[in-house]
This record gives structure tokens, C-alpha cells and sequence, in this order.
């Protein structure tokens, strides 16, 4: 393709609701820096609409899309094909069109571990995560690749808790646990990284994380995954307890780098990135 573009050069971010969320705009941001004339349409589809939309994608030649919550474990049937990653993690965030078949991806393990590289190396650390959907999995089987020392997964839900668990056992990744959540976690002694893998905070800077505050140690790396608002509360209180932290922004443009080069074949300039998604967020 060249960079002329044509009528099918199309993405979307695809979701219930997905208004609010910076991803089109940081991609919109970097196609025009590229100089290529693609487009990222926003579009939110109910999940009883999810097959009609996977279709109306291929009927109307869309290159690919970025697929928020709830459809990332839903949408996984209704494609041709999914990486190996997806299909470990039960969940799919990108779809890429390769010919005329729509194939599903998962970026978010990676994304996060680029991000954390940044402050440490994840390798030989004992990770303490909260939450067990499709970012809790995807963060946890990329920490095990990484050479985790353990993980321990906490979570309301023992299913979707104890089905983790036992998928990282059985492909004999590192000593993994389940934890049912109940109350204020307390975080165990000697944790190296602890992870909000949940919502809890979205769109709400006061949301608490229920924890208990005397548990979050110095030295103690608190990633939120939270994107919007960047510093949320459980950010901010585990930086007074002399808490390393790490907010979601590093994690969302290496998602938005992988799939922009998934998508175009071209490495995505992730400086744009970056100045595109403070700006949205004013941060």
C-alpha cells in the first residue's frame, strides 16, 4: 500500500462505551504524522450486536480494530484465527485483516512489560495482581515469560481466579496462587510488584482500591493499569507511603505502537503518541 491511502484504509476502536477513550485519538494523531490518510472511527456496539459488527467489519474491508471491554473474550469465536498469546489469554484487543481473514492478537502483556522495564526488571520478582479478567490474564502470563518468581492472583470471582491460576500451573510457569478477595487485601510481605488490574478508579479519582494502606511497603512497585485518570487514588496514596508507582500512559501507547504496526508495517512514532495522549488527558 502506498501512502496515497484508499477508501478501505479504516480502523476502529470497537466497545461498550468506548466515548471517553483516548486510543482514537492518539492513532488519528500518529496515521497524520506518518503522513498516511487512514482513519479510526469510534464505534460502540452492544454485545448482542458484536457478531453484526465483526461482519460489517469484514463487508466493509476495515484493516483492523482495537477491541475494548466487554467484547475481548467474545469476539474470539467470531474470528478466523487468533496468536497463540490470545488464545492463552482467552481474549483478544486487536484484530488485523491478513487477506480476507480477520485475525485476533493480544498486546496488552507486552505492553505492560515494556512499560515496567522502565523502572525494573521484572525477572525474579514475586508479583501480587488484582483482578483475573482479560488484562489480570494477559499481565500475568506475560510476568511468568518474564521469569517471575511467583504470582499471586486475588480476585471477587473464583472462577475466572482459580482458572488462571491453574493455566499458568499447567504450562509450568512459576508459583502461582489464588487469593479470594475479600475486605482490604492485605499485600503479602517481601511483594515486588503489585498490579490494579481492575477498573476500580476509572473515571473516578477518588475510587478506593480496597487494600490495606499499611501493607504497601517502601520499595514496593503499585502499578495502576488505569489510564483516565492517570494518578488515581491508589496511585497517589501508595506514593506517600514511599511507594514506587507506575500509571497506565506507558502501557496504553506501547497497546497503540503494536497495533499501529500490526496494522500499517511501519514502527509507530511513539513520542506523538504520547504528547497526543497527555493532551487528551490533560496530564
Amino acid at each position: 500500500m502506498d501512502d496515497s491511502g484508499s477508501l478501505q484504509d479504516i480502523v476502529c476502536c470497537m466497545g461498550q462505551p468506548v466515548a471517553g477513550n483516548p486510543t482514537q485519538f492518539i492513532l488519528e494523531r500518529t496515521f497524520a504524522a506518518a503522513r498516511l490518510e487512514w482513519r479510526c472511527l469510534t464505534l460502540e456496539v452492544a454485545p448482542e450486536a458484536l457478531a453484526d459488527a465483526v461482519r460489517g467489519m469484514r463487508a466493509m474491508g476495515f484493516r483492523g480494530a482495537s477491541i475494548h471491554l466487554p467484547h475481548r473474550a467474545a469476539v474470539v469465536p467470531l474470528l478466523d484465527g487468533v496468536s497463540d498469546q490470545a488464545q492463552s489469554i482467552g481474549a483478544v484487543n486487536c484484530i488485523s485483516r491478513r487477506d480476507d481473514q480477520l485475525i485476533g492478537d493480544n498486546t496488552d502483556g507486552g505492553a505492560f512489560l515494556a512499560a515496567l522495564r522502565e523502572l525494573l526488571d521484572p525477572a525474579e520478582k514475586r508479583f501480587v495482581i488484582l483482578g483475573a479478567g482479560g488484562v489480570a490474564r494477559a499481565v500475568a502470563f506475560a510476568a511468568a515469560e518474564a521469569g517471575a518468581a511467583s504470582i499471586l492472583v486475588i480476585s471477587r470471582t473464583d472462577e475466572h481466579g482459580t482458572t488462571l491460576a491453574a493455566n499458568l500451573t499447567a504450562q509450568q510457569r512459576p508459583e502461582v496462587s489464588f487469593a479470594r478477595w475479600e475486605g482490604d487485601v492485605c499485600v503479602p510481605e517481601g511483594t515486588d510488584v503489585l498490579v490494579n488490574a481492575t477498573s476500580i478508579g476509572l473515571a473516578d479519582a477518588s475510587a478506593r482500591v480496597p487494600l490495606q494502606m499499611d501493607s504497601l511497603r517502601a520499595g514496593l512497585l503499585v502499578a495502576d493499569l488505569v489510564v483516565n485518570p492517570p494518578l488515581t487514588r491508589l496511585l497517589r496514596d501508595a506514593s506517600q507511603r514511599g511507594c514506587q508507582t507506575m500509571h497506565g500512559l506507558g502501557m496504553l501507547v506501547n497497546q497503540c505502537a503494536a497495533h499501529f504496526k500490526t496494522w500499517t508495517g511501519r514502527e509507530a512514532d511513539t513520542g506523538v503518541m504520547r504528547e497526543a495522549l497527555e493532551e487528551y488527558l490533560e496530564f
